[in-house]
């Protein structure tokens, strides 16, 4: 998994006024990245997933994960946002940073598990967290990330 994250897969600067317009925003990605076809089923995924519960971390971060026969390979995007998004979190701080996990439904149970389980412990780590959010540098951040899923 050493370059599992590309750094075409870190998006910068970007602005979302809800929970709603990040999770499009990450399904037109993930469509752009060719890993989907289809937005709208991405996007529902997402959706469905925050139903059940929050993907708020700590420190600013969220873990927004879609499993489903919509994406056509497994992947990870990173979104660094300009403005912190009101999410629910288990902090209660905005959102800055979204490490989506997508994975093909009938991965569900193996590679996203273990995508999810590894970006979980990464965002235990208080010195991951301040790199991710210092960083300005799209091929840095994939490293970190990259060297974080091969380490974790």
């Amino acid at each position: 998994m050493s370059e599992f994250v590309p750094a075409s897969n870190v998006v910068l600067g970007q602005s979302a006024a809800s929970v709603d317009e990040a999770l499009r925003l990450l399904a037109a990605k993930a469509v752009e990245l060719g890993l989907s076809d289809d937005a709208e089923g991405v996007y529902g995924a997402y959706k469905a997933r925050e139903v059940e519960g929050t993907t708020g971390m700590t420190g600013g971060f969220a873990i927004p994960h879609a499993k489903s026969d919509a994406i056509k390979a497994a992947g990870m995007i990173v979104v660094k946002f300009t403005e912190g998004i009101e999410w629910p979190s288990m902090d209660n701080a905005p959102v800055t940073c979204a490490i989506s996990i997508l994975t093909p439904a009938a991965e569900a149970g193996t590679t996203h598990l273990r995508l999810l389980s590894k970006v979980a412990a990464l965002l235990m780590d208080d010195g991951f967290r301040a790199n991710v959010q210092a960083f300005d540098d799209a091929e840095k951040i994939a490293e970190l990330v990259n060297s974080g899923l091969a380490e974790a």
